[in-house]
Order: structure tokens, then sequence, then C-alpha cells
């Protein structure tokens, strides 16, 4: 495999962006300038492999050049040991260089937004929603992210049919975004009196948090409702309209804002989650004229296929995507998922470096 051309064009964009950052244009965007930041941290490393392994390929192909012309037994022997030390540093190097080469994901750093519905199973399947609701936001407490509920809509016995929040901080939603997809649990229903084990599901979508520059939303494109916001149960009436609805008339998108007192912050959190919504939205539609089944792997949110089944009478999770199986449910309902995101991660970094090293 050689990987030299690749490295050698990674070399070429680190110079163009040492070379940006020192133009007054970008020094006076800060958006565009922690951007090119975080890009050059990430390819200073590279740099630094791309020197070690420019000597070991010097190193090889000296020895190999030499032991064309050597007839000296001794001297063959040291220059045959050298090639092939020298092969085999380059070949250690080989999956750190590639996984260098792989185009990071402009996603990365990105707050995510995450919606989490009730799926079949009436009341129980409400409760898991709360549930995996708690355990993310543990989860992302533990991480140092922010938790910030958007909007929220409990069951009639608890739980929670509907709920949409954000995970704010560096990476959320790089660390969410593997759990997308349909959630089934497993499981004695605390209503149930005969001790039957009921399965019930839950979809789980993530989407990275739209940035201002990511969507341009025109006021005549938006329509917007208002309505009294209930409490649990029809608890709690607000007899200000302050909840409220937002319509993206082009796409017919929608989004809901009601946690807030004022009307003004739940415009706020409408417009957030529309946002994201329609950067999702437009993200898909670039898929679709781009490749179907790469759109498949991509696409946020997905509620068609089942990724994840919680078994409590067993205590195990399996995540079907890549076959792994834990066990010690209680805690990992806890928030203690770092073994099934790592794993997603490493699943996804192995394709994309075997996709990589085909075309090279």
């Amino acid at each position: 495999m050689d990987l030299l051309p690749a490295l050698e064009r990674l070399e070429e964009e680190y110079r163009e962006v040492e070379e940006q950052l020192t133009t007054q244009e970008v020094l006076n965007d800060p958006a565009k300038l922690r951007e090119l930041s975080v890009r050059h941290s990430e390819l200073v490393p590279a740099m630094e492999k791309l020197a070690e392994y420019r000597e070991q390929l010097q190193t090889r192909d000296d020895a190999e050049a030499m032991l064309k012309t050597v007839e000296d037994e001794e001297m063959r022997e040291f220059l045959e040991m050298e090639r092939d030390e020298a092969q085999a540093a380059l070949d250690e190097m080989e999956e750190d260089l590639l996984m260098m080469l792989l185009p990071p994901d402009p996603m990365r750093d990105r707050n995510a937004i995450v919606e989490i519905r009730a799926g079949t199973g009436g009341d129980e399947a409400a409760l898991f929603a709360g549930d995996l609701f708690d355990m993310y936001s543990n989860y992302a407490t533990r991480k140092g992210f922010n938790v910030e509920v958007i909007s929220a809509n409990e069951g009639q016995m608890g739980g929670i049919k509907e709920v949409i929040f954000k995970v704010e901080g560096p990476g959320a939603f790089d660390r969410l975004k593997h759990e997308a997809g349909v959630h089934r649990v497993q499981r004695v229903p605390a209503t149930e009196s005969q001790g039957r084990i009921h399965t019930s599901a839950a979809t789980v979508a993530v989407l990275p948090e739209a940035r201002d520059v990511d969507i341009d939303l025109q006021a005549s494109e938006l329509e917007w409702d208002t309505f009294r916001a209930g409490g649990p149960g029809g608890q709690s009436m607000q007899k200000n309209e302050t909840a409220v609805r937002v319509t993206h008339k082009p796409s017919g998108i929608v989004a809901t804002s009601r946690d807030e007192r004022s009307q003004k912050q739940n415009r706020e959190k409408a417009l957030t989650v529309l946002r994201a919504r329609l950067y999702e939205h437009e993200q898909e539609k670039q898929m679709e004229k781009i490749d179907a089944r790469r759109r498949a792997a991509v696409k946020s949110g997905d509620r068609s296929e089942k990724v994840r089944t919680y078994n409590f009478p067993q205590d195990r999770v399996t995540d079907h995507r890549i076959g792994l199986t834990l066990h010690n449910l209680p805690e990992l309902m806890t928030g203690e998922i770092d073994r099934l995101i790592e794993s997603l991660a490493e699943h996804e970094r192995q394709q994309k470096l075997e996709q990589l090293a085909a075309t090279l």
C-alpha cells in the first residue's frame, strides 16, 4: 500500500491551514479561527508521523539499493537487517497513518439535539423512554456536558411520551450519534400482576445542532402558533399562551417548545430544534444525490432499525449492529455506557479504514 501520495496531500492541507491562520480575515472571524485551529492541532501529529515515515522509507530504500552492489556477506547481512527493520516499522505505522488520513467529521464538535419517543408498548414504553432519558442525562453529566430539556411530554403513569433535549459541549454529537434508532426493552412492568415479560420500544434520534451559518431561516418562511402549556395529566395549566409551535412552510417541518415560562424563551428553543431538523433534512437530500447506501449508513434517527435490546430478566444489553452483549444492566441504565459507545465508535473507525485502504 502506497500511502505517500495521500500523506503528501495531507501535508499540503497543513501548509494551507497554517497560511490561513495568519490572514487578517481569519483572525477577525472567531468561528473560522476556532475551526482552523482545531484542524491544525489535528494535523500536527500527522506531520510528525509523516517525517518518521519518510525517514524509514529512506532507510529501507537505501539499504535495498546498496544490496544490489555489495558483495561482502557480513555487510549484506547488516543491510538486510536494516531493510527488514525499516519495513517492520513502516508496517507498524500503517494503521496510525490511515487513521490520520481519514477525513474529519465536520460535525464532531457540535452539540447534540436528542429526541426520545415512546414506541410500541403503551405505558411501559413511556417508562422505558424515561429510563433512556435518565441514562443519557447521567452519561452526559459524567462527561462534563450540559443537558437542557427543550420539550417534554410525560406519560399518564409516569415516564415520558416524548422528550427533546440538548447535550451541550465539545464532541457531544460525536459521542452520542450512534445511539440513533429503535431501542427495545424486555422486562416485567411494575403494573404486571402475573409476572409476564413485556416487550416495549422507544426511538432515539440524535441530530447535530445547526449553527446560524448552516441554515438561513427567513421570517417569511416561518409560521408561528401559540397555545397554553399544561402540566402532567392536565395539571398546572398556564393561563397565558407561552408554548409555541413553529412551522417551516417550504418543507413542512415543525418544532414545538412548551417548557419555558416565557414565550420568548420557547421561541428560541423551538428555533434551535427547527434548525437541527432542517439541517438533517438538507443533509439527507444531499446524500440522496450521492449514494443511497451511504445515506442509510449516516442517517440520523433511523426509526426502522432495531439497534439495541435491554433484557432485564437476563441482565444483559445487546447491541445488534456490532454483536456486543454486556451484563450488569442496572449499572448501564445509570449512564455507565462508555463501553457501548466506544465499541460503536471503534467499529465505525474500522469500517472507514477498510474503505480508505481499498482506495489507496
